[in-house]
Protein backbone atom coordinates (compact mmCIF):
# COMPACT_ATOMS: atom_id res chain seq x y z
CA UNK A 1 0.00 0.00 0.00
CA UNK A 2 1.31 3.44 -0.96
CA UNK A 3 1.46 6.37 1.46
CA UNK A 4 -0.48 8.49 -1.05
CA UNK A 5 -4.17 7.92 -1.70
CA UNK A 6 -6.13 9.83 -4.33
CA UNK A 7 -9.92 9.93 -4.17
CA UNK A 8 -11.07 10.51 -7.73
CA UNK A 9 -13.77 10.14 -10.33
CA UNK A 10 -13.31 8.82 -13.87
CA UNK A 11 -13.71 11.60 -16.42
CA UNK A 12 -12.95 14.37 -13.91
CA UNK A 13 -10.48 16.86 -15.47
CA UNK A 14 -9.31 18.05 -12.05
CA UNK A 15 -8.53 14.48 -11.03
CA UNK A 16 -6.67 13.95 -14.31
CA UNK A 17 -4.54 17.02 -13.54
CA UNK A 18 -3.48 15.47 -10.21
CA UNK A 19 -2.88 12.04 -11.79
CA UNK A 20 -0.63 13.69 -14.38
CA UNK A 21 1.42 15.38 -11.63
CA UNK A 22 1.72 12.11 -9.71
CA UNK A 23 2.96 10.42 -12.90
CA UNK A 24 5.38 13.27 -13.69
CA UNK A 25 6.90 12.86 -10.23
CA UNK A 26 6.89 9.05 -10.59
CA UNK A 27 4.93 8.66 -7.35
CA UNK A 28 3.07 5.51 -6.43
CA UNK A 29 -0.41 6.02 -5.05
CA UNK A 30 -3.59 4.16 -4.30
CA UNK A 31 -6.67 5.23 -6.24
CA UNK A 32 -10.11 5.23 -4.67
CA UNK A 33 -12.90 5.72 -7.21
CA UNK A 34 -15.81 7.64 -5.72
CA UNK A 35 -19.47 7.37 -6.77
CA UNK A 36 -20.80 9.85 -9.33
CA UNK A 37 -23.48 11.06 -6.94
CA UNK A 38 -22.22 13.59 -4.39
CA UNK A 39 -24.76 12.19 -1.91
CA UNK A 40 -23.06 8.78 -2.05
CA UNK A 41 -19.55 10.10 -1.36
CA UNK A 42 -19.64 9.56 2.39
CA UNK A 43 -16.07 8.22 2.56
CA UNK A 44 -14.51 11.28 0.89
CA UNK A 45 -16.74 13.60 2.94
CA UNK A 46 -15.52 11.99 6.17
CA UNK A 47 -11.92 12.51 5.10
CA UNK A 48 -12.06 16.02 3.66
CA UNK A 49 -15.28 17.57 4.97
CA UNK A 50 -16.68 17.97 1.46
CA UNK A 51 -17.83 15.75 -1.41
CA UNK A 52 -15.78 17.17 -4.28
CA UNK A 53 -12.82 15.39 -5.81
CA UNK A 54 -9.91 15.10 -6.14
CA UNK A 55 -8.86 14.63 -2.52
CA UNK A 56 -5.35 13.58 -1.54
CA UNK A 57 -4.25 11.74 1.60
CA UNK A 58 -0.51 11.59 2.34
CA UNK A 59 0.00 9.44 5.43
CA UNK A 60 3.76 9.99 5.53
CA UNK A 61 3.36 13.76 5.84
CA UNK A 62 0.17 13.87 7.92
CA UNK A 63 -2.12 15.14 5.15
CA UNK A 64 -5.51 13.69 5.98
CA UNK A 65 -7.70 15.02 3.18
CA UNK A 66 -6.47 17.83 0.92
CA UNK A 67 -9.06 19.01 -1.63
CA UNK A 68 -8.63 21.24 -4.72
CA UNK A 69 -6.47 20.11 -7.64
CA UNK A 70 -4.33 23.26 -7.76
CA UNK A 71 -3.49 22.94 -4.06
CA UNK A 72 -2.70 19.25 -4.45
CA UNK A 73 -0.40 19.85 -7.45
CA UNK A 74 1.42 22.63 -5.58
CA UNK A 75 1.76 20.41 -2.51
CA UNK A 76 3.16 17.52 -4.57
CA UNK A 77 5.70 19.84 -6.23
CA UNK A 78 6.85 21.28 -2.91
CA UNK A 79 6.90 17.98 -1.03
CA UNK A 80 8.23 15.61 -3.67
CA UNK A 81 10.71 17.80 -5.52
CA UNK A 82 8.95 18.56 -8.75
CA UNK A 83 9.28 22.36 -8.49
CA UNK A 84 11.96 23.82 -10.69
Amino acid sequence: MADLTLYELDGCPYCAKVRTKLADLDLEYDSVKVPRSHGDRTEVEEISGQTGVPVLVDEEHGVEGMPESDDIVEYLDETYGGAS
